[in-house]
């Protein structure tokens, strides 16, 4: 118990404010030796593997986290059992996850990089395992299991509660990581930033009656989603309880210049040769999608419940929202894919969904293929913001005017978004 409470004071000092301590000095001292052997030199992962460009410790440090990353190694040598370890991780990640809540929510203080920046949580958490990776405890641990508790914490699916309150209505979302860092390392992702802005945030919807917006930021990677991620991440948003929400929508980067609806999410993957952020390939092509692992019973394509003409009547500046109808099918009876502008055809095998055949279009399918089993009568769907564009063109330069300004009209519009999207119909 003085172990959860030393952790659970660091995670508090976390979120306010920069760390003091982890713990007294000489506990501390006597833990780590006790505790941890010398760091093992062990290849990280290939997601991993990108800190070695400075540049990422730079937007760790500009965006004011960097003590969670330079003081996370002393207090995983303060645990001594797998139990304690995996509370220490919950409660790091889910301090992580708040202290980038309150930056990008303006507050908390720390760097210069703009307030709404997704790219110092990605880059800290990413720090955080590979320091988990290297960790050398005198126990034996399950270090897959333990990432993946920190992961969920770090990400807010864990201690990020809606606020109980009669008639709020409760609006639940998912944004995702930067991805593409082996063409720009310095990219973000504006559904990243979304999350975190609104994350917690009450708004008042197009009606005038108040709503909450709660948000998680998945990776894009497809290991966490064949272990359930997004089944994890929505599944208690979608039973009844005091975390059920009233319209869900996934969020992801789409295309230049637009926001697009997405009328229909499919059932395949199909974006071979493009890798996810830890090059792996999902197995998938046009001309031979797959199903991914494990996910469970469900049509080849699931249709949007939200409302879409309510929402493209009056939200569309500075952006275009279009409700996209595209998909890609086999023909019932056919060998070869087909593209088509009007939604599938009956008997149809799914190759792509609005969204295309990668983790944007999985994340819709996955969620609503939830929703159409657990809570059929809530709006669901999936809405692609704008590519974020703006970077300076010096490689060294980590944000611009142009692009903070980007950044910031994306999420203003998301919110515009779920104010008309979640009025009770």
């Amino acid at each position: 118990m003085l172990l959860l409470r030393r952790a659970a004071s660091a995670a508090a000092l976390l979120v306010t404010v920069l760390p003091v301590t982890i713990a007294s000095p000489a506990h501390a001292a006597a833990d780590a030796a006790s505790a941890c052997r010398p760091p093992a030199s062990v290849p990280l992962d290939a997601e991993q593997s990108r800190l070695a460009d400075a540049r990422t410790t730079a937007l760790v440090e500009r965006g004011g986290l960097g003590d969670f990353v330079r003081r996370f190694p002393a207090a995983l040598c303060t645990t001594r059992n797998p139990a304690e370890t995996g509370r220490l991780l919950d409660a790091w990640g889910e301090a992580l996850w708040q202290a980038s809540v309150r930056r990008a929510q303006g507050q908390r203080p720390g760097g210069d990089l703009a307030p709404g920046d997704d790219r110092p949580l990605y880059w800290a958490r990413l720090g955080m395992t590979a320091a988990l990776a290297r960790w050398q405890p005198e126990f034996t641990v399950d270090r897959a299991a333990l990432r993946a508790r920190f992961e969920d914490a770090s990400r807010g699916l864990t201690g990020n509660a809606f606020r109980t309150a009669p008639g709020v209505r409760r609006i639940f979302i998912s944004g995702f990581d930067p991805f593409g860092l082996d063409a720009e390392i310095r990219r973000a992702n504006p559904s990243g930033s979304a999350a975190l802005q609104l994350n917690g945030r009450r708004v008042t919807l197009a009606d005038g009656s108040p709503a909450e917006i709660r948000a998680v930021v998945l990776p894009v990677r497809y290991a966490d989603f064949d272990a359930g991620m997004v089944e994890r991440a929505f599944t208690p948003h979608l039973t009844a309880g005091p975390a059920a929400a009233d319209i869900i929508t996934t969020v992801s980067q789409g295309y230049p210049g637009i926001f697009t609806l997405e009328d229909w999410a499919g059932r395949a993957r199909s974006a071979d040769p493009y890798p996810d952020n830890a090059r792996a390939l999902s197995g998938g092509t046009r001309e031979r999608p797959v199903t991914a692992p494990g996910l469970g019973p469900g049509p080849e394509f699931i249709r949007t419940t939200l409302p879409a003409g309510a929402i493209t009547a009056a939200v569309q500046t500075p952006y275009p929202v279009l409700l996209n109808s595209d998909v890609t099918e086999i023909p019932a009876g056919g060998t070869a894919p087909v593209d088509r502008t009007d939604g599938p055809t009956p008997g149809s095998r799914a190759v792509a969904g609005g969204g295309g055949g990668y983790l944007s279009n999985e994340v819709a399918y996955r969620s609503n293929r939830l929703r159409a089993e657990l809570a059929p009568h809530l709006p669901g769907g999936h809405l692609h913001t704008p590519v974020l564009t703006g970077l300076p063109a010096d490689p060294q330069a980590l944000t611009g005017p142009e692009f903070e300004r980007n950044e910031s009209a994306i999420t203003a519009e998301v919110r515009a978004v779920l104010e008309h999207a979640a009025v009770r119909r």
